[in-house]
């Protein structure tokens, strides 16, 4: 299901024939331009999609006389098929406004080629109907890699986040993070859109980093590439200190790298997370440290 509001927004989309309809019976992102069907075949017909109508469905329709446009019209609106997506600017004939009118079908206009518009729409689909999940964290982008930190309330997570934007990196979302799964080995995260960019202090407030720190210090949305865990540290646990280990964390049953951070007086968290970042960026690129240190403990004991 879509929102006839957000598909129009999202897609800079006009609408030629008004509807009563607020939302779309939308549910893949596949898409389907209609020649066969108005041509009279119906037998594999996916009309669970978004119909788009390009130069050759227009240039057939246009070629029919009013009798013949009328009637192919009329079975193809007679079917359930949520909306109708006319590209290049193409003005809809008087038959079809009336047929539209009559089935409250919405009829919607683009002024992008069609090839253009396609993707577009598949894409823009894609994340609307993809899963979404809403995770109490704080998402960054640090050097690119984006950070989702999570930790128990008062743990130091807003305070960390901006340390990290006084230091140069982009907040994402902070407190509520809206995590969409847009395949499956990826994941985005976004704040919603009542809280963006604000960010809660204790013992300030809340504050808005957009206009304190300027609009290179936010972002709108971001992969999650890495979560750090933030926990009080706790002296009877023992904490990774090679990192040999693969540490994952399964997030709407997608595998992301995870790190857990004591946290204690005197810890830059700041930093931590920005070597934890980069470190993660060197493993991607195939390199370890600690695999390194590894082989080279191995190879001096070998000799």
């Amino acid at each position: 299901m879509v929102k006839l509001s957000e598909l129009i927004q999202g897609l800079d989309l006009t609408v030629l024939s008004p509807t009563t309809k607020k939302v779309l019976d939308i549910k893949s992102s596949e898409f389907n331009r209609p020649g066969l069907e108005l041509s009279g075949y119906y037998e594999h017909f996916a009309l669970g999609r978004v119909q788009i109508i390009g130069n050759a469905e227009m240039g057939y329709l246009m070629g029919l006389s009013p009798k013949e446009r009328d009637q192919k019209l009329r079975r193809f609106f007679a079917q359930d098929i949520p909306c109708v997506i006319l590209c290049r600017g193409h003005q809809p004939p008087e038959e079809m406004l009336r047929l539209a009118k009559e089935q409250d079908i919405p009829v919607l206009g683009s002024l992008m080629s069609t090839t253009v518009f396609i993707v577009s729409t598949i894409l823009f689909l894609n994340r609307v109907l993809a899963p979404h999940m809403t995770m109490h964290a704080v998402l960054m982008d640090v050097y690119g890699v984006g950070v989702l930190i999570t930790g128990d309330s008062g743990v130091g997570k807003s305070e960390a986040a901006l340390e990290l934007i006084k230091r140069g990196h982009q907040l994402v979302a902070d407190d509520v993070v809206d995590v969409c799964r847009v395949n499956e080995n990826r994941l985005t995260g976004e704040a919603p859109e009542t809280i963006r960019f604000f960010m809660e202090i204790r013992g300030i407030g809340i504050i808005d980093i957009r206009q304190m720190y300027g609009i290179g210090a936010v972002l709108m949305r971001k992969s999650i590439d890495l979560e750090i865990h933030l926990e009080h540290w706790d002296e009877q646990k023992e904490y990774d200190r090679l990192g040999l280990e693969e540490n994952y964390t399964s997030i709407m049953d997608v595998k992301v790298p995870s790190l857990v951070l004591p946290v204690k007086p005197g810890r830059n968290l700041a930093i931590i997370i920005e070597v934890a970042a980069r470190n993660l960026s060197l493993k991607r690129m195939g390199y370890s440290a600690a695999k390194e240190l590894d082989k080279r403990l191995s190879d001096m004991m070998n000799q």
